[in-house]
């Protein structure tokens, strides 16, 4: 069979006008988009001061200075933010405000085009200055995603469903193909990790007791029969390694993994507070729906004059505008990017297996900075214990009083809340920090220093400041090992969790009369968590 190679770039980057087609899918999830980058600007709003403000843990303006001295010109490359020309408190409120209104813009339907390219650079300005607060392999989804959609989504002001400019068939498939890639490359990692509890399928037994930020839900899954467990941990690499294939067979099939993927993700919203990421996840599962399975959703007055004409025949009105330099330039520039993101990303995926795969790895690198190509790998291997990092303050060195916080475990007493797509990047900060030692996460000296000074935005990170008066003299942190309280502690002293505490996790800092800061106890010099 001959293969006529010019007309590849109309079939896969022009505007696929074959029926069924994907209107509605698209509708639905540029709207939803739209009400993610509208969580994480406006999470950023009461934390950016604090994480990477002048007077926050890390300031963004003191490491872009670094990053200039040891790169020079090519920091506009590596590090690609608008923090470069101001790092300001105010200019850091005015990327989350603008990210905010551009956000809402594309969940009206408003220029989503546009509205997308001012989210993408606001949020990748606040990733690139970061530092430890942008690991999150949320960020990297968020930033593919929107990426991905901007080709995916209809121009103009007010597109309506954009019937006239339906999504190009590579643009879909790459956001089907970053779904596939969420859920595969993170079973792989399960596999790859040689973790004995997903091979024993004991890998969900304290799952829900040791994830970063747990739901008052979560309390009670964590109680159900240990064969629940065991399912749930047989079905997840049944779906993340099997399952998910579904995504490139017949429609059918993909109706079927929507019903399948869809009440999984609202399963582990309802038990984890994974911020945006679930919600993400969920939204993209929309994409895998087409309009004749989405039409009887919507009401006959709502529903587009014309979705499709019969397979490769193309609209008039997009047969006009097909013949203009301007039209095969955007196609090609369509195709070049796309499929440099595909190869990206299918190289990541392969490296997985066999990290010295003979491939070039420059196309790879060169995007790590914007973080739309990226590899996952969702709990690949389990939390055992679940430890908790608590900053503690006191004018004589005797009498210490804890910091609260918003969202972390902390009061027993307290349950767990649901707070997702909110993302408080502090508190998940210090569930990893507990994973390893202070020496790894030199992010929590930095805090115990704002805290001596009384620094106020590093304040607002915490849900109150029991030194009101004046600053604490002294500050210390304490490790604790947490767990889910049982029925009967529940039932009869309203217990939530109980803890146990096992000491210094990082140098004890005090200020001196003269004003200077100094370490006044070391913790235990041992690697990794103390054993309780």
């Amino acid at each position: 069979m001959d293969i006529d190679f010019r007309a590849l770039p109309e079939r896969w980057f022009a505007p696929n006008t074959s029926s069924p087609g994907y209107l509605y899918a698209r509708w639905l999830f540029l709207r939803a988009l739209g009400l993610i980058f509208f969580s994480a600007f406006y999470s950023l709003v009461f934390q950016i001061r604090g994480l990477i403000g002048p007077r926050g843990i890390l300031p963004a303006q003191e490491y872009l200075q670094q990053v200039a001295r040891a790169l020079g010109s090519a920091r506009f490359w590596y590090a690609p933010t608008v923090l470069w020309w101001s790092a300001s408190d105010r200019t850091l409120l005015a990327v989350c405000i603008i990210g905010m209104i551009a956000s809402l813009l594309l969940t009206l339907n408003l220029c989503p085009r546009g509205a997308l390219v001012i989210c993408l650079i606001g949020y990748l300005s606040f990733i690139a200055a970061a530092q430890d607060f942008a690991y999150y392999q949320s960020d990297g989804m968020l930033l593919a995603a929107g990426f991905l959609s901007l080709l995916f989504a209809p121009s103009g002001w007010r597109p309506g469903w954009g019937e006239s400019e339906p999504p190009s068939r590579a643009s879909r498939f790459l956001l089907i193909w970053l779904v596939f890639r969420i859920y595969f490359e993170s079973g792989m990692a399960k596999i790859l990790g040689h973790d004995p509890e997903w091979r024993n399928f004991t890998a969900m037994d304290h799952y829900y007791q040791n994830g970063p930020l747990p739901t008052w839900i979560a309390w009670y899954a964590q109680h159900l029969p240990h064969g629940f467990h065991v399912a749930t941990a047989a079905f997840t690499l049944a779906l993340e390694l099997v399952l998910i294939f579904a995504v490139f067979l017949p429609r059918r099939s993909r109706i079927v993994l929507f019903f399948i993927i869809t009440p999984w993700q609202i399963g582990i919203i309802l038990t984890s507070n994974y911020a945006f990421l679930n919600y993400l996840v969920l939204i993209l599962g929309f994409l895998l729906l087409d309009d004749k399975f989405l039409a009887r959703f919507f009401p006959q007055r709502l529903r587009p004059a014309q979705i499709f004409a019969p397979a490769n025949q193309v609209l008039p009105e997009t047969l006009a505008n097909q013949r203009g330099w301007h039209y095969h330039f955007r196609l090609w520039v369509q195709a070049i990017v796309l499929t440099w993101i595909f190869y990206a990303t299918s190289a990541l995926l392969i490296f997985m297996v066999s990290p010295s795969a003979p491939l070039p790895r420059y196309p790879v690198r060169v995007l790590d900075p914007y973080r739309i190509a990226n590899q996952f790998g969702l709990f690949g291997v389990m939390t055992r214990e679940r430890y908790e990092i608590e900053f503690q303050g006191s004018y004589d060195g005797r009498t210490w009083t804890a910091y609260p916080y918003r969202y972390k475990p902390q009061d027993v007493h307290a349950p767990p809340r649901i707070y997702a797509p909110y993302q408080p990047r502090f508190d998940w900060n210090l569930w990893f920090a507990s994973l390893g030692n202070w020496r790894q996460n030199s992010f929590v000296l930095q805090v115990e220093q704002r805290l001596l000074a009384g620094e106020p935005d590093v304040l607002q990170l915490f849900a109150g400041n029991p030194f009101a008066g004046r600053p604490p003299e002294q500050v210390r942190v304490v490790l604790w090992q947490y767990w889910f309280s049982d029925w009967a502690e529940k039932r009869e002293q309203g217990l939530w969790w109980r803890r146990k505490q096992i000491g210094l996790y990082a140098p004890t800092l005090g200020r001196m009369p003269d004003g200077k800061i100094e370490i006044l106890q070391w913790p235990p010099d041992a690697p990794g968590l103390p054993e309780p």
